[in-house]
């Protein structure tokens, strides 16, 4: 089981101290330190305020912000947590993400979903209703223009002539976001990887997705994914899966190591590769701590 951090701009207004890049350095240093595998980031470019005010969190942009931690540390991976794929043009992501690969020496894990806030939507000028054309679009670009020259692609709104891109990576592995039924047949079909996401029935509403809050739903999709993952005729341990434990996280008062270890093997018999865990955002000084406190009482039991 490998581990990763999630920066804690978790709430709004954010703590203006953890946007800061001593702040960004140091929480990424200490994730690295305690052990964590990966490092990751949320992607929300243009959030209505409306949405801030009920729930919803502040963010950096995940490109610029995962460069940045790429220079300051040598070992985690570097995962947006997730980006929307649809957002932007795709020949941008592809240039972006190779080009954070190369600076990182090939640690960029590019985890995409579709999304669903369609004011965020329409602040960026894309169509919500055509969303899932258009991240089927992003993906068949992204493999195209990283692996051939002089590629061609006619896209909603793009037309991709003969062009060469570089630099090409060797690989980076998409991981795709997602509960639906066309989330897993995308897996299945092209993904390194699969995030579901947590979704209690509420949620699962306003996002428009798969309900998603005990780990028997989550074996359920399991099942569905691998059977879509051997139609395809992949390979199932070559699919990672990210998801988290659901309890109560390190740095709160209700934290055990113990319910977390119980979880994490139940996790991993299910075929879950990575463990997503947030820290509370409180402080940059309560995040680290709790990073400390998740690798010596955690991970340093499950490698």
């Amino acid at each position: 089981m490998k581990h990763a951090a999630v920066y804690p701009l978790v709430t709004h207004p954010v703590d203006p101290t953890l946007v800061s890049g001593d702040s960004v350095t140091r929480f990424a240093r200490a994730a690295e330190a305690a052990g964590f595998h990966g490092i990751s980031f949320t992607d929300h470019p243009a959030p209505s305020h409306k949405w801030l005010m009920a729930g919803g969190h502040d963010a950096l942009d995940p490109f610029a912000v995962l460069s940045f931690v790429a220079g300051v540390t040598s070992e985690l991976k570097l995962i947006p947590h997730v980006l929307v794929l649809p957002y932007r043009n795709p020949l941008v992501v592809a240039k972006a993400a190779a080009t954070v690969d190369a600076l990182s020496g090939g640690r960029f894990v590019l985890s995409v979903a579709t999304g669903y806030l369609r004011s965020e939507y329409r602040a960026l000028g894309v169509d919500f209703d055509r969303r899932n054309e258009l991240f089927d679009e992003a993906l068949d670009v992204l493999r195209g223009v990283w692996s051939t020259d002089e590629f061609s692609y006619e896209g909603t709104g793009f037309v991709a002539d003969r062009l060469t891109v570089n630099p090409k990576p060797a690989h980076v592995p998409i991981w795709i976001g997602g509960n639906a039924a066309i989330t897993l047949r995308r897996v299945a079909r092209v993904g390194d990887g699969w995030n579901p996401f947590p979704a209690s029935a509420q949620l699962a509403k306003t996002a428009r997705t798969r309900r998603l809050e005990t780990l028997d739903e989550l074996a359920s999709m399991l099942d569905d994914l691998w059977r879509e993952v051997e139609s395809a005729g992949r390979d199932p341990a070559t699919i990672d899966v990210q998801y988290s434990t659901g309890l109560a996280p390190p740095g709160s008062r209700s934290f055990s190591a113990a319910a977390q270890l119980d979880t994490l093997a139940k996790m991993d018999a299910l075929g879950v590769t990575w463990n997503s865990v947030g820290v509370p955002g409180t402080s940059l000084e309560h995040a680290v701590e709790a990073l400390e406190t998740y690798g010596a009482e955690v991970i340093a039991h499950t490698a």
